[in-house]
């Protein structure tokens, strides 16, 4: 489709007319955000003084760096046990540094771009206050702050901070809105999301610019909404082509997250792709899922999307046959080697060989393609409205919760 046609289609349509986004103030808004699931150790560090309360209700005032480690069903405070088994710290001002060392970080999947959790160390540069909680054999660390200084710490995790700022602009109106979604739906839960691509890259301060923080401020309080509830927004690097449908990829018919004509995001680097892995790569790593599975001898596409991604795949085994959903081909040989489902592919010998378009399960926004747009000329209010239809912008104090679960 021409780009005048995809115009003509609505891209032009709509306008932010309300208020000025500085104006979109609201009550203070706070976010609980999971950086570490199982972390084996954490180190406060601060230019000041800390004071820290125990379960107990006790206030212990210390001096950093500070070690916390997990003792039976205890914590430990620079190798001492601690009475409890969970403590709060807040800076009164400055920022708190922590390092998380080793365990199972903040999940892998699906939003947008970033990093994914590993071994390791961990450095992060945090606002507001975080919490260390002993769970199972290791220790979670949470780290509530202001919804606007998370967004903040969102945006240059997602996107390039030197991309145009009505890029900016929508990335941080999509963080906001996903935030505020995923909060409204985490009541008895320890943390509202995880700062991983399971839900939207967070790496504390790391990164924010004088850009970031134009692009947040001016988009203060702002959230896309449905039926006045804050949407599920979904954003991915680059469709190539059609946007996907909900339905398709988490069996969920959301009315705002339909495909749309994407032909903005050419120039991304995951516009065109190719990768290869072993059939035996995949026996194993299906195996550990608890998959039964034998020798494989072929796969091939089974169904595609109307978008032309790969919906199903059939798999030839010396056991039989089964069917993989074109996602779960990617979760299980591995998101970074297969960028996405839009692909085509060749069994050579022992080798799988994939040729594909595009990057992540390309619902919702398309980051690339919003890059383009907004250096055409759009502004993120236009962007917003035509990667996700039928939604308006709303002040966060005005929006009333989701009727509906997300993916």
């Amino acid at each position: 489709m021409k780009l005048a046609t995809v115009m003509a289609a609505g891209l032009c349509a709509w306008q932010w007319t309300g208020p000025l986004c500085g104006e979109a103030a609201a009550a203070a808004e706070s976010i609980r955000v999971l950086l570490a699931q199982d972390a084996q150790r954490i180190e406060l560090r601060a230019g000041v003084g800390l004071t820290l309360q125990l379960s107990t209700g006790e206030h212990r005032a210390m001096r950093p760096p500070i070690s916390v480690t997990a003792v039976g069903g205890l914590i430990a405070l620079n190798g001492e046990k601690a009475p409890g088994d969970w403590l709060v710290v807040q800076v009164s001002s400055g920022h708190l540094t922590l390092v998380i060392a080793a365990g199972s970080s903040n999940g892998t999947s699906a939003n947008g771009n970033g990093v994914t959790p590993g071994s390791g160390m961990t450095t992060l540069e945090v606002a507001g206050q975080v919490s260390v909680l002993r769970r199972g054999q290791g220790l979670m660390v949470v780290n509530e702050l202001d919804l606007e200084e998370y967004v903040k710490g969102v945006v240059p995790s997602e996107v390039n901070a030197a991309w145009h700022p009505e890029v900016l602009k929508a990335q941080a109106v999509a963080a906001r809105t996903y935030a505020l979604y995923q909060r409204m739906l985490s009541a008895g839960r320890d943390y509202d999301l995880a700062a991983g691509t399971q839900d939207q890259v967070y790496r504390g301060r790391h990164g924010i610019d004088s850009r970031i923080e134009q692009a947040v401020e001016t988009t203060r309080g702002l959230v896309v909404t449905y039926q006045q509830a804050p949407i599920y927004a979904a954003f991915s690097s680059t469709a190539a082509g059609l946007t996907e449908d909900a339905l398709n990829v988490w069996s969920k018919d959301l009315p705002y997250l339909k495909g749309v004509e994407c032909p903005f995001d050419a120039n991304s680097p995951y516009y065109r792709w190719r990768t290869s892995f072993k059939l035996e790569t995949l026996e194993r790593n299906l195996r550990q899922q608890g998959i039964a599975v034998g020798t494989i001898a072929t796969l091939a596409p089974a169904s595609y999307s109307r978008a032309g991604r790969v919906t199903k795949l059939r798999v030839l085994h010396s056991q039989g046959e089964l069917y993989l959903r074109g996602e779960d081909l990617r979760r299980v040989i591995g998101y970074a080697v297969i960028p996405s489902t839009q692909f085509d592919l060749d069994v050579v010998g022992p080798d799988v060989v994939v040729s594909g378009h595009g990057a992540g399960h390309a619902v919702g926004l398309c980051q690339w393609g919003a890059k383009e747009l907004a250096e055409l000329g759009y502004p993120f209010a236009t962007i917003l409205r035509y990667y996700y239809p039928g939604t308006e912008l709303q002040s966060v104090s005005l929006v009333r919760p989701p009727s509906g679960l997300g993916p």
